[in-house]
């Protein structure tokens, strides 16, 4: 449980033991984070783990010399002050424990990490009166500015140009089958296979209003089913395919935009002039999936604009027979 604010210290006022306490803990809390952060990515980024790695030891190296320097002036005994006891103080954002993390993420949270060290450091030497404590402080400062070369410089050893491209498409993958595949089969899925029940109630009834309702809630109800259906089929772990709740959002959302593209056009009175805008929609939707198929799941362009475009032309007719009938 977090302390109230009103119980909290401000960082002006904390002693100079303190503020060598708060750094004590502030370095075993980050280099417990990069090894986290580490351990996360051995299974699919073993390169860039090694580069976290190499960074959790640098920050075991700046907590030993800063409890050397307490043993020095203060003894054995270091007082218990963390983040969380200081007003105002700067917290790490627990991204560690999110079930699933980017490389990307991690990488750009590293860097918040060592900003934010370094920015305390240079504030709790200008607070420092000690000679020693102030010098110390001052390198430690220095140390977390210079750990973005550092850590370039243990990228540089661990990352080999091959390693990189091959963590490169490993992230790209993960990507894709996160959050490019289920959002493109929604988007298949609402935009084609709301085609017929839109278009047969649209040349059944020529009430535009009707129309809309209709393909409102068909929509929604794909929307709603593709989302359930992609998080409720498969976990992830063994199939590699991330988070469920991310996969079933990707999709349910996709569904629903690619429903009522076609849909909100007939809020338009007039009924050729909402139908005609409807078509023009579809046409874009399906191209614009034959593009997503291509870019991304490095389908031959003509190919995917055939399946999809050919597919969706038959719905679209079988819509608009049953509703001419």
């Amino acid at each position: 449980m977090l302390p109230s604010f009103a119980s909290r210290r401000r960082f002006a006022d904390l002693s100079e033991q303190e503020i060598l306490a708060l750094a004590i803990s502030s370095e075993e809390d980050d280099a417990q984070i990069y090894r986290s952060y580490a351990e996360r990515l051995r299974g699919d980024f073993p390169a860039s783990a090694a580069v976290f790695d190499g960074m959790a030891k640098e920050e075991d190296q700046h907590r030993q010399r800063l409890i050397d320097l307490h043993r020095s002036r203060f003894g054995e005994v270091i007082p218990l002050i963390r983040r969380e006891h200081v007003a105002g103080f700067y917290a790490r954002r627990p991204v560690w424990l999110a079930k699933t993390l980017s490389l990307e993420t991690i990488r750009g949270e590293a860097q918040a990490m060592e900003h934010a060290a370094q920015d305390f450091y240079t504030r709790a030497a200008a607070r420092t009166q000690d000679a020693a404590t102030r010098r110390l402080l001052g390198d430690l400062a220095a140390a977390e500015a210079g750990h973005e070369r550092h850590a370039e410089g243990l990228a540089d050893q661990h990352l080999s140009a091959d390693a990189r491209d091959t963590e490169d498409q490993t992230a790209k993958r993960q990507f894709i089958l996160t959050w490019v595949q289920p959002g493109l089969a929604g988007l298949m899925d609402g935009s084609v296979s709301t085609l017929a029940p839109i278009f047969a109630t649209a040349f059944a009834t020529q009430d535009t209003w009707t129309t809309f309702l209709v393909g409102s809630a068909a929509s929604v109800g794909a929307g709603i089913s593709m989302g359930f259906t992609e998080a409720a089929h498969d976990d992830g772990v063994l199939s590699g395919r991330g988070s469920p709740w991310k996969r079933g959002l990707a999709s349910g959302v996709m569904t629903t935009l690619g429903g009522m593209g076609h849909a909100l056009p007939y809020l338009i009175p007039d009924f050729w002039t909402a139908t005609t805008i409807a078509m023009v929609v579809v046409f874009v939707e399906l191209w614009a999936i034959a593009w997503i198929q291509n870019r991304y799941m490095e389908t031959p362009f003509l190919r995917a604009a055939l399946q999809v475009v050919v597919g969706g032309a038959l719905v679209f007719a079988a819509g608009a027979l049953i509703g001419g009938g």
